[in-house]
Protein backbone atom coordinates (compact mmCIF):
# COMPACT_ATOMS: atom_id res chain seq x y z
CA UNK A 1 0.00 0.00 0.00
CA UNK A 2 1.30 3.47 -0.86
CA UNK A 3 1.14 5.62 2.27
CA UNK A 4 2.53 8.94 1.07
CA UNK A 5 5.05 10.83 -0.98
CA UNK A 6 8.61 10.73 0.36
CA UNK A 7 10.39 12.96 -2.17
CA UNK A 8 10.43 14.19 -5.73
CA UNK A 9 13.47 14.77 -7.90
CA UNK A 10 14.17 17.42 -10.47
CA UNK A 11 17.38 17.89 -12.40
CA UNK A 12 19.66 20.74 -13.29
CA UNK A 13 22.72 20.70 -15.59
CA UNK A 14 25.89 19.19 -14.18
CA UNK A 15 28.01 21.81 -12.41
CA UNK A 16 25.06 24.21 -11.83
CA UNK A 17 24.67 23.52 -8.12
CA UNK A 18 25.67 27.04 -7.00
CA UNK A 19 23.09 28.64 -9.33
CA UNK A 20 20.51 26.06 -8.25
CA UNK A 21 21.07 26.73 -4.56
CA UNK A 22 20.89 30.50 -5.19
CA UNK A 23 17.46 30.10 -6.80
CA UNK A 24 15.93 27.42 -4.60
CA UNK A 25 17.42 28.47 -1.25
CA UNK A 26 17.65 32.24 -1.64
CA UNK A 27 14.79 33.16 -4.00
CA UNK A 28 12.29 30.46 -2.93
CA UNK A 29 13.60 30.27 0.64
CA UNK A 30 13.81 26.48 0.83
CA UNK A 31 16.24 24.86 3.28
CA UNK A 32 19.05 22.66 2.09
CA UNK A 33 19.38 19.35 3.93
CA UNK A 34 22.32 16.95 4.02
CA UNK A 35 22.55 14.17 1.48
CA UNK A 36 23.77 10.81 2.72
CA UNK A 37 27.54 10.46 2.38
CA UNK A 38 27.07 7.59 -0.09
CA UNK A 39 25.29 9.98 -2.52
CA UNK A 40 27.34 13.16 -2.14
CA UNK A 41 29.67 12.30 -5.03
CA UNK A 42 26.80 12.27 -7.52
CA UNK A 43 26.33 16.04 -7.49
CA UNK A 44 23.15 17.95 -6.78
CA UNK A 45 21.62 18.81 -3.43
CA UNK A 46 18.51 18.10 -1.37
CA UNK A 47 15.88 20.49 -0.05
CA UNK A 48 13.27 20.35 2.71
CA UNK A 49 9.73 21.36 1.73
CA UNK A 50 7.28 20.95 4.61
CA UNK A 51 7.35 17.25 5.47
CA UNK A 52 8.71 16.27 2.06
CA UNK A 53 12.00 16.56 0.25
CA UNK A 54 12.96 17.80 -3.19
CA UNK A 55 16.09 16.12 -4.50
CA UNK A 56 17.90 18.25 -7.07
CA UNK A 57 20.03 15.96 -9.19
CA UNK A 58 22.31 16.73 -12.10
CA UNK A 59 22.10 15.54 -15.69
CA UNK A 60 23.03 16.90 -19.07
CA UNK A 61 21.44 16.37 -22.47
CA UNK A 62 17.85 16.94 -21.38
CA UNK A 63 15.54 19.74 -22.59
CA UNK A 64 13.61 20.73 -19.48
CA UNK A 65 11.59 23.28 -21.51
CA UNK A 66 10.07 20.44 -23.56
CA UNK A 67 8.15 18.77 -20.72
CA UNK A 68 4.95 19.37 -18.79
CA UNK A 69 6.42 17.58 -15.76
CA UNK A 70 6.51 19.94 -12.79
CA UNK A 71 6.41 20.52 -9.06
CA UNK A 72 3.49 22.37 -7.50
CA UNK A 73 4.32 24.12 -4.25
CA UNK A 74 1.31 24.69 -2.01
CA UNK A 75 1.58 28.20 -0.59
CA UNK A 76 -0.49 30.37 1.73
CA UNK A 77 -0.35 33.55 -0.36
CA UNK A 78 -0.04 33.25 -4.14
CA UNK A 79 0.05 37.05 -4.44
CA UNK A 80 3.18 37.25 -2.29
CA UNK A 81 4.95 34.72 -4.52
CA UNK A 82 3.77 36.41 -7.69
CA UNK A 83 5.30 39.71 -6.51
CA UNK A 84 8.48 38.13 -5.12
CA UNK A 85 9.26 36.20 -8.29
CA UNK A 86 8.46 39.12 -10.59
CA UNK A 87 10.79 41.32 -8.51
CA UNK A 88 13.53 38.73 -9.15
CA UNK A 89 12.92 38.92 -12.91
CA UNK A 90 11.17 35.55 -13.16
CA UNK A 91 8.68 35.38 -16.03
CA UNK A 92 5.28 34.19 -14.79
CA UNK A 93 3.17 32.01 -17.04
CA UNK A 94 -0.59 31.85 -17.37
CA UNK A 95 -2.10 28.80 -15.69
CA UNK A 96 -5.39 27.24 -16.71
CA UNK A 97 -7.88 28.07 -13.92
CA UNK A 98 -8.90 25.24 -11.60
CA UNK A 99 -12.07 25.81 -9.56
CA UNK A 100 -11.30 26.36 -5.88
CA UNK A 101 -7.62 27.25 -6.40
CA UNK A 102 -5.45 30.19 -7.41
CA UNK A 103 -2.20 29.41 -9.16
CA UNK A 104 0.47 30.43 -11.61
CA UNK A 105 3.48 28.80 -13.21
CA UNK A 106 7.03 29.71 -14.09
CA UNK A 107 10.25 28.04 -15.23
CA UNK A 108 13.25 27.86 -12.91
CA UNK A 109 16.62 29.06 -14.28
CA UNK A 110 17.17 25.58 -15.78
CA UNK A 111 13.80 25.23 -17.53
CA UNK A 112 12.02 23.08 -14.92
CA UNK A 113 8.32 23.93 -14.78
CA UNK A 114 7.15 25.07 -11.34
CA UNK A 115 3.68 25.92 -10.04
CA UNK A 116 2.57 27.93 -7.01
CA UNK A 117 -0.93 26.98 -5.86
CA UNK A 118 -3.24 27.79 -2.95
CA UNK A 119 -6.85 27.27 -2.02
CA UNK A 120 -9.02 30.12 -3.24
CA UNK A 121 -10.49 32.47 -0.67
CA UNK A 122 -12.95 33.69 -3.28
CA UNK A 123 -12.16 37.34 -2.50
CA UNK A 124 -10.07 39.10 -5.13
CA UNK A 125 -8.37 35.89 -6.27
CA UNK A 126 -6.75 35.82 -9.66
CA UNK A 127 -6.33 32.41 -11.26
CA UNK A 128 -4.22 33.79 -14.04
CA UNK A 129 -1.14 35.96 -14.27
Amino acid sequence: MIIGLHHVQITIPKGAEAEGKAFYCEVLGLSEIDKPDALKGRGGFWLSVGNQEVHVGTEDGFDRFATKAHLAYQVEDVGYWRERLESQGVELLEAVPIPGFVRFEFRDPFGNRVEMISVSTGVGDKNQV
